[in-house]
């Protein structure tokens, strides 16, 4: 089936301003008590981004092969799209557990409130549900993809120091000056965290970015001693670098949740179609997944119909 990617951020604006109808009022949703919706067109919602967009395509793929109607609607800002979904203008997403669940519990208690995500998979997906339930959504299981930060050395200093994790990196005494975000200096996942869990001496934050270009190449050219990343970077091989194991679980759980429109898209059906990707889909496939769109200029819908095929379930 043809389908169209659909890049419409102001018309997507129009719409939610116009209140159009698919899904309960956004001033209506403290209690929900509408049926689970089984619409037979549903619009699939990316952020805009390579690993949104290949998981919106799969996504797109299994609910076509369920004899869905699908279009994929490209919106790359959660200030946006997460109301469009709560009024049924989106129907499906794919996102991160733990994020999911601080910017919901963000939304309805206030930036301030105390984060709802953490490094505990069950506290998260409980906390997200409880919040995500009365604004109409439901968060479907999460599969073994996550998409968390992680830290990174060249394979040369991991091989000269004996790392593989970032208890190996604390225990070996070695100053760390970490290639990251400037808000790596105070956020507990970062600078923080590494010193108070792991015992990582850091010495200072290198303000290059998370993941960026610029930030791997000064690890690699002996600048930096360690980037921030993401566990699904799929470039870190032409750099030379090797992600160290979170192995005491400083990370929150960003695994990859479906979360979709009750009213319209909250049928047995539907999460069916969509939960074969989490007996098969890992974080390595997805980094692998990320390569061919970024490093291999492939089109994210050529990518996921040939990983789900591979897979048997197309």
């Amino acid at each position: 089936m043809t389908r169209r990617t659909l890049a419409v951020l102001a018309a997507l604006t129009a719409l939610l301003a116009g209140g159009c109808s698919g899904g309960p009022a956004l001033e209506d949703q403290g209690a929900v008590t509408a049926p689970p919706g089984d619409s037979k067109h549903l619009v699939i919602g990316s952020a805009g981004f390579t690993e949104s967009d290949l998981l919106a395509n799969m996504y797109a793929l299994l609910l076509d092969d369920a004899g869905y109607g699908t279009r994929i609607l490209s919106v790359a800002n959660r200030e946006l799209y997460e109301p469009a979904l709560e009024a049924g203008q989106i129907d499906v997403v794919p996102e991160y557990a733990a994020t999911f669940a601080d910017w919901l519990n963000a939304k309805a208690n206030g930036a301030d409130a105390a984060p709802a995500g953490s490094p505990d998979l069950d506290a998260t997906m409980s906390a997200l549900r409880s919040l995500a339930g009365p604004r109409g959504l439901v968060v479907l299981d999460p599969g073994k993809a996550v998409d968390q930060n992680a830290f990174a050395v060249t394979s040369a200093y991991a091989r000269t120091h004996g790392l593989r994790t970032l208890s190996d990196l604390g225990g070996s005494g070695q100053k760390v000056r970490l290639a990251a975000g400037d808000e790596c200096v105070q956020r507990p996942y970062c600078a923080p965290g590494l010193k108070k869990v792991y015992g990582i001496d850091v010495t200072g934050v290198d303000p290059k970015g998370v993941g960026t270009t610029q930030s791997k190449k000064a690890v690699q050219n002996g600048q930096d001693q360690m980037v921030l990343t993401t566990t699904t970077d799929a470039t870190l091989g032409e750099f030379g670098l090797v992600l160290l194991a979170d192995d005491k679980n400083l990370q929150n759980a960003d695994y990859i949740v479906p979360v979709v429109n009750r009213s319209r898209a909250g049928s047995t059906k539907v999460a069916q179609a969509l939960g074969k990707l989490n007996s098969v889909l890992t974080t390595k496939d997805l980094a692998s997944l990320n390569e061919q769109v970024d490093s291999w200029r492939r089109l994210p819908e050529d990518v996921a119909r040939t990983y789900l095929e591979d897979k048997g379930l197309l």
